[in-house]
């Protein structure tokens, strides 16, 4: 068989794995949208590690996390505690995140300093984060990103779809180059996600104990209302 030939055949095996491929995202987006319709709110326990690449080190991080959608508008928050020298969480969070659909707050608490991100110009690239595996749709990814299916995997028992995501507006490419999610479609939930920099640097986030549609107490999510303030 010349060089020819094996091209042909070699197009026509990749051909039907290529379209299976699609046939399968095609799949994980429609059940996205499915759950998407069904999503009020999620919890979670969370698990942060920040590599940087130029020291070689891991900064890990616990803590957790609430989405909650209410019509047209998406919020969140997030606890954050680091690791005392016992490997255990310190009593004491590190950091409270708050984003109520329209600015995103970063509260020190050794500081006592509140970091204020008016989303403006950038709301559509905020909630193309936000809604990253948390009720948002099918057809939201597609939108927001190009998405390579690389395949299901399971975690802690969970059929995931781990998809490999690349933003379509530039400005992200420049902080992130891409990032790979694992989504239980048939809920519209992350179990994982990686994001990596152009640099190098990456933050893997895993995600446990999800309670989807439950009551949230948002009350350990208040930021102090004498912290103070950092416009962005």
């Amino acid at each position: 068989m010349n060089l020819r030939h094996l091209s042909i055949a070699a197009a026509l095996l990749i051909a039907p794995l290529a379209a299976s491929a699609q046939s399968q995202l095609t799949s994980v987006l429609s059940q996205m949208d499915a759950a998407s319709a069904r999503f009020q709110n999620v919890q979670a326990d969370t698990h942060f590690d920040q590599y940087t690449r130029v020291v070689n080190d891991h900064d890990i991080s616990v803590g957790t996390l609430y989405v909650e959608r209410k019509g047209a508008t998406s919020k969140m928050g997030a606890i954050q505690y680091n690791l005392g020298a016992d490997g255990k969480p310190e009593k004491t969070p590190a950091r409270i995140i708050d984003f109520d659909g329209e600015s995103l707050r970063i509260y020190t608490v050794g500081t006592n300093q509140v970091d204020v991100f008016k989303a403006g110009a950038n709301q559509a690239k905020y909630d193309s984060f936000l809604t990253l595996g948390f009720g948002g749709s099918g057809k939201d990814l597609q939108r927001a990103w190009s998405i390579t299916d690389q395949g299901p995997e399971t975690i802690d028992g969970v059929k995931t779809e781990k998809l490999d995501l690349v933003s379509k507006d530039p400005s992200v490419r420049n902080t992130f180059s891409h990032v790979t999610v694992w989504i239980d479609p048939t809920r519209s939930v992350s179990l994982k996600q990686i994001f990596f920099a152009p640099n190098g640097d990456n933050r893997t986030t895993t995600y446990s104990n999800i309670r989807l549609n439950s009551h949230i107490n948002t009350k350990p999510y208040n930021i102090p209302s004498k912290a103070v303030v950092v416009n962005h």
